[in-house]
Formats: C-alpha cells, sequence, structure tokens
C-alpha cells in the first residue's frame, strides 16, 4: 500500500531555485460502515484501515468487545478513496453509536462530526498505578519511536504514536496523516492482539489535545509524552483522569503538566 507519493516542486535556497522531486505523505478518504450502513468518513494514510477502525469504535465506546470484528474493504483504483464496512451484533453495539458523526471527519480535528458540545465530555475512575519513568528511559523510548518513523522521513508530513509496556519495550508504533488516526492504529492493532493491558505509556509525535487524553483514558495508559504542545483542555482532562502528561519532549527537555509523581526526575 502506497503511504508516500512523490511530486515534482520548487525549492528556493540561497537565492537559486530548483527543480526536484519531493515525497509527500498520502491522505484520503475512508469510508466507515456499520452493518452496510455509512457511520463516517476519516482522512487517513492508507494502510493498518482495520486497526484504525478498531480504536477509532473503541475510542467512540461503539465496540469494545474482545472477539475480532468482520470487516470488509473495498478500494477504488484511484485516490485510495476506501469504504470498510464492519460487521457487528446489534447487541453488542455501544451507546457511542447513537452520537453518530454527521460531518466528515478531518485528519487534524477531533471535535470535528460531534453532534454536540456534550459529546466531548468523559466520565469515569481516576487511573491509579504505580508505573515510573526516568528522563532517560524517555529519550530511550523516543528513540525508539523516531527510529520506527520510516514514512516521515522520507516525507516529513505524517504523525506517529508509539505505545510501551511496564518495561519499557515497544508494543506498536504506526504513522498517519492524522494524530488521532496513528493512536487509534496503535490502541487498535493492541485489542486485536489482546496486548492493551500490557499499555502503559504512549508517545506522540505532534500536539496533545483533549481527545488523544481521552483515547488514552480509555485504553487506561497512564502517561503520555508529546513532543509538541498540550491543550488546556488536554490538561484539564489529564489532570481529572489520573493522567501524567508531558509536552514539548525534545532535545533531552520536556514539561509535564500534570501527575508529575510517575517521572523520577
Amino acid at each position: 500500500m502506497e503511504q508516500a507519493r512523490a511530486y515534482e516542486s520548487l525549492k528556493y535556497l540561497e537565492k537559486e531555485t530548483s527543480k526536484t522531486n519531493d515525497a509527500l505523505v498520502v491522505e484520503a478518504p475512508l469510508q466507515i460502515n456499520i452493518n452496510d450502513t455509512s457511520y463516517t468518513v476519516v482522512m487517513r494514510t492508507p494502510g493498518d484501515d482495520a486497526d484504525l477502525v478498531r480504536g477509532l469504535l473503541y475510542a467512540e465506546d461503539i465496540y469494545r468487545g474482545k472477539p475480532a470484528l468482520v470487516t470488509a474493504i473495498f478500494t477504488t483504483k484511484s485516490n485510495y478513496h476506501s469504504i470498510l464496512n464492519v460487521s457487528i451484533p446489534k447487541e453488542d453495539i455501544g451507546k457511542g453509536y447513537l452520537n453518530k458523526r454527521t460531518l466528515l471527519s478531518v485528519s487534524s480535528c477531533g471535535i470535528c462530526g460531534k453532534k454536540e458540545l456534550q459529546d466531548i465530555e468523559a466520565s469515569g475512575t481516576p487511573i491509579i498505578s504505580s508505573m515510573q519513568i526516568s528522563i532517560q528511559a524517555i529519550e530511550k523510548m523516543s528513540a525508539k519511536m523516531f527510529g520506527k518513523q520510516n514514512l516521515f522521513k522520507v516525507s516529513g508530513g505524517s504523525h506517529a504514536c508509539a505505545i510501551f509496556d511496564r518495561q519499557e519495550n515497544l508494543l506498536t508504533c504506526k504513522e498517519d496523516i492524522g494524530r488521532h488516526n496513528a493512536v487509534d492504529k496503535c490502541i487498535g492493532e493492541l485489542l486485536n492482539k489482546n496486548q492493551l493491558n500490557s499499555a502503559k505509556l504512549m508517545l506522540v509525535s505532534g500536539r496533545v489535545s483533549y481527545e488523544i487524553v481521552s483515547k488514552a483514558f480509555f485504553a487506561k495508559i497512564p502517561i503520555i509524552i508529546a513532543v509538541s504542545a498540550c491543550s488546556s483542555l488536554a490538561v484539564d482532562f489529564a489532570k481529572e483522569f489520573g493522567i501524567c502528561l508531558i509536552g514539548f519532549h525534545r532535545n533531552n527537555r520536556l514539561t509535564i503538566y500534570a501527575n508529575p509523581q510517575y517521572i523520577t526526575l
């Protein structure tokens, strides 16, 4: 599956112009059908579509059962316009299905497609964990994630998510044009492998919004580390849900916004 595509471009550097081919990350629509009825459309990077959908349906409280879903994928010959149909027994469909997305969901925004403001609310028992991690261990895990970002290395245009266990072992790493998509792909893969209980730390290459915090909360992941910024709502949610939230992690620097007891300084 093609995830990057070369485009002819002009580069301007030191008052000189040159023609070159740039690798750009592929962005294409995926229509998600539930029991042959359209549910939503997401923009994503082709590949791992079944994992993406499994993670998204889990986060949206549409399907949180353990058995793997029966899926069928239909892809057009051009531009990777795809339809993925998921078969879920009616009795297993969660209440999140009632908040059906009526708008096109874009790759950069977790709120797009929500019907009402209260749809962004989340509730539950805060995470309590004895997990502790050192700054040195965070640096090593960050290096592991970057080592897996092959799409970013050729395109410079993709996001990544990596999830580790308590022993700092890499469980999964996924890339996508969208921050939320990369997270959903990782959680979906761990669900399909029955390894989600081992997930203890999430690294993301971009910024953290409230929805990424809520995805980690539903997956019971107590630590989130971001290369970029964190939103105010993400910090509020992290404090409420017992999640250690770290932003601006780069070049041996980081900022802890919530629950610092997880980090050994």
